[in-house]
């Protein structure tokens, strides 16, 4: 059958990519299409909206017949020609390069994209890994000192964000001296203009990256000129799969894109977690009784307030997705806020349960070959939740060496999967997804301040005034709050 084309009252009134109400919460917008149909093609500007968990998992897995060269801008400003026949993929390849972003991996299609990829997985080793989870502990540690001391802040721009953008800058081995030029360009300096994916009129001042491009290029030239043996070196002369060595400029897109990557999106999560727990004095007391459950926790925020509301994919062919007929060039929504609340995937949908049974399966960072760079991180999840049972200055002396050993094993094992993917030996629906980078990894430090009770500390009560932002699925008016936050 075609996409439903006649939509109720709501649906053609609301531009879902232009009215400030949807932004708010989508969540009602999100049902009602699911409830017409799961694929859904909606009015203002002739994209189908896939809201349905089992719809939005088969689009992504198949890259064969959905190319990802608008997945970030979707119809904004849309393909440069006419899509015309019944396979546009020659038209795809002859004009992908006139798309914003073309040259970013969440962009690419196999076989560039697969090339690119393993170029990034040899960036993240397991031993990389274990050093930058080190550094986590005395960056959260550190800038929580400053946060808390005030007794009152502005989460995302005081934490959040130079916390995520400090701890992906020491994973990619950005030097010390560097750091503070990074926060003063990425995190303090207001941003002028729109940016990609912007429904607005206004156009960007400039390139996002344009800062990125360039120190990762002076990095980059400088180690091959005369490697240090540094994490940055290691950048400098990572090899494709094939043995050639990338460009300079393929190197600096890989590493602008695992910068850029894990930054909105971890510092969205942060803040739904956050004014989570704080708003909700029941589910703090529950993890504080029940410390295990903070990492099942973490994956029912993901799942309940996605830091993507979604992305785009380009059908190359006339195909169906759901029983629906999808023509050649039609522009797809895969909605990962709305199909984390399919009533058929997830029972009870709306209420959030941090002990929810299959909270994991969860699209929140895609599915299929672009799953979010920070996969395999989901492997710190067990020390997260071993640090949070032990008292500050205790971990690995009871048993946390057997856990670190599982740890590590549990990247190993992902990053294997990683490369199985490339080789063609494992199905992109099997590769393992999890958290970004720095969630769990702060999950422990935060854990030790927010949810342990030594028995010989006292639990000190701080009020902290929220002048947060909500994540843009429920950011509402008047958001300054004072919430008491319990610490010890």
């Amino acid at each position: 059958m075609a996409p439903t084309d006649e939509p109720s009252d709501d649906i053609h009134t609301i531009d879902f990519f232009r009215d400030d109400g949807a932004v708010a919460d989508p969540y009602p917008y999100f049902d009602s299409l699911r409830t017409r149909c799961p694929v859904l093609r909606e009015p203002h500007h002739d994209v189908v909206m896939v809201t349905g968990y089992d719809e939005m998992a088969e689009v992504a897995q198949d890259s064969k017949t959905f190319s990802a060269c608008v997945s970030v801008t979707g119809p904004f400003p849309g393909f440069p020609v006419p899509l015309e026949g019944d396979d546009v993929s020659g038209l795809i390849e002859r004009h992908r390069d006139e798309l914003p972003m073309s040259d970013q991996l969440p962009t690419l299609d196999p076989p560039v994209h697969t090339a690119h990829r393993a170029l990034r997985m040899r960036l993240i080793t397991p031993k990389r890994l274990k050093q930058n989870e080190e550094a986590v502990g005395e960056i959260a540690d550190r800038m929580l000192d400053t946060f808390l001391a005030r007794g009152e802040g502005e989460f995302i721009s005081e934490f959040a964000g130079p916390f995520t953008l400090l701890v992906i800058a020491d994973l990619l081995g950005v030097p010390e001296e560097d750091r503070e030029e990074f926060l003063d360009r990425l995190q303090r300096r207001p941003r002028a203009g729109g940016g990609i994916g912007s429904t607005g009129e206004g156009a960007m001042a400039h390139s996002p990256l344009e800062f990125l491009y360039g120190r990762f290029a002076d990095y980059i030239e400088d180690r091959r000129r005369q490697p240090r043996g540094d994490v940055l070196t290691g950048l400098a002369t990572a090899r494709f799969p094939d043995g050639s060595l990338p460009d300079v400029a393929d190197a600096v897109r890989v590493a602008a894109n695992v910068f850029s990557a894990g930054q909105e999106t971890t510092v969205r999560l942060l803040s739904s977690a956050f004014m989570l727990i704080a708003e909700h004095p029941d589910i703090q007391e529950r993890l504080r009784a029940e410390r295990g459950l903070v990492p099942n926790f973490v994956e029912e925020v993901l799942r309940t307030e996605s830091p993507l509301k979604g992305d785009f994919r380009l059908s190359r062919i006339p195909t169906t997705v759901g029983g629906v007929d999808i023509p050649a060039g039609t522009t797809l929504m895969l909605l990962n806020g709305a199909a984390n609340r399919d009533p058929r995937k997830f029972e009870d949908p709306a209420t959030f349960d941090p002990a929810r049974p299959n909270a994991r399966h969860h699209l929140a960072f895609g599915r299929g070959i672009h799953t979010c760079p920070g996969a395999p991180a989901g492997a710190v999840e067990h020390g997260g939740a071993a640090a949070l049972g032990e008292p500050p200055g205790e971990r690995g002396e009871s048993g946390g060496g057997g856990q670190e050993r599982r740890r590590i094993g549990r990247v190993s094992q992902l990053l294997q999967d990683e490369g199985e993917l490339q080789r063609g030996r494992l199905k992109p629906a099997e590769l393992q997804t999890g958290l970004p980078l720095p969630v769990l990894w702060l999950g422990a430090h935060l854990g030790d301040r927010l949810t342990h009770r030594a028995p010989q500390r006292p639990l000190l009560l701080v009020e902290l005034e929220l002048h947060a932002r909500p994540p843009p699925s429920r950011r509402t008016s008047g958001n300054t709050r004072k919430t008491r936050m319990p610490l010890s």
